[in-house]
């Protein structure tokens, strides 16, 4: 049997790298390299314990797609650090580090992809989606990625490293209903955060809707379409609070499901070959990166880890 094909929210994965290590590590001229080494070293050992036959890393083109601020224009407002140019707001110390991580995927045959005008979070949407001969693994800290979760045609699957790899969650429609109480397809955990709202990516949600109530109201209905074509009947079955906020924030939810939902659609752009190499590509590179930058054991459980 085939190792799955595993997927990187490769961003999510490096913010949480520069903030669980300290930046004393450093290179040999001072910089901090603590996000460097700690993708690296979470890299093999995600190769290591899963043993995919494909991998990708997949990366933000757009951090804040147009598509999104024009339906809800403060969508990840509060991050914005330059408005000109929607520049995001990203600690100085790890910004000089994302080229190195970059340059040392590259140097070691790991496949990159992006989509312009698209966020990593649609590249493994559509990744997911799309595929239809492994099973899928997504590695993420990102709960927004648990609508892709599905059982058919391909199984796929998130493993949440919210609280760090080694207290790593796997969820399928099974566990995510367990978790949430919803119906047990992804698609309903989407639906349940338009009404939730999630204040870190400047979404606001419906005013007195929490995570319980949406989560029964979704399971209830069975889908936020239902769900709101029965509040706009004035079914009796919507208690007239829901019915009064629906009314009262109809722009949001009507504009909200395109923001919150991943795109399945997006121009995916690779940079390398999804298959995991058999041995390091260019061994010299990895082993000029790791000297210049003082990488060390990180960058030797990386090489191990692809050459099995």
């Amino acid at each position: 049997m085939s190792g799955p094909l595993v997927l990187l929210d490769s961003a999510g994965l490096y913010f949480r790298s520069f903030y669980a290590l300290p930046e004393s590590l450093t290179s040999p001229d001072g910089k901090p390299v603590n996000a460097v080494r700690g993708f690296a070293g979470m890299v093999a050992q995600i190769i290591t314990e899963r043993r995919p036959s494909r991998l990708v890393a997949c990366l933000d083109a757009d951090w804040r797609p147009a598509f999104r601020v024009a339906a809800i224009p403060s969508y990840k407002a509060q991050r914005v650090a330059d408005p000109v140019n929607n520049v995001e707001e990203v600690p100085d110390t790890l910004t000089p580090q994302v080229p190195i991580i970059m340059e040392l995927l590259d140097a070691a045959g790991i496949c990159m992809a992006a989509a312009v005008g698209y966020e990593a979070d649609d590249v493994i949407g559509t990744l997911a989606d799309r595929e239809t001969d492994d099973a899928v693994e997504v590695i993420t800290g990102d709960r927004d990625l648990f609508q892709c979760v599905r059982d058919s045609p391909t199984p796929v699957r998130v493993i949440y490293v919210g609280r760090g790899w080694s207290k790593a969650e796997t969820l399928g429609p099974r566990e995510l209903s367990q978790k949430y109480g919803l119906p047990e397809r992804g698609s309903a955990y989407a639906d349940m955060a338009v009404l939730r709202g999630d204040p870190s990516d400047g979404l606001p949600g419906i005013a007195g809707i929490g995570e319980k109530t949406a989560a029964k109201l979704i399971t209830k209905f069975g889908s936020l379409a239902a769900l709101v074509e029965a509040a706009a009947a004035g079914s009796k079955e919507v208690p007239l609070r829901v019915q009064s906020a629906f009314k009262a924030d109809a722009a949001y939810l009507a504009a909200a499901p395109k923001v919150v939902a991943v795109a399945t659609d997006a121009p995916i752009q690779f940079h390398g070959e999804e298959k995991l190499p058999a041995s390091v590509l260019d061994l010299e590179r990895v082993r000029e990166l790791q000297e210049r930058w003082d990488l060390g054991a990180p960058v030797d459980r990386l090489i191990a880890a692809i050459t099995g």
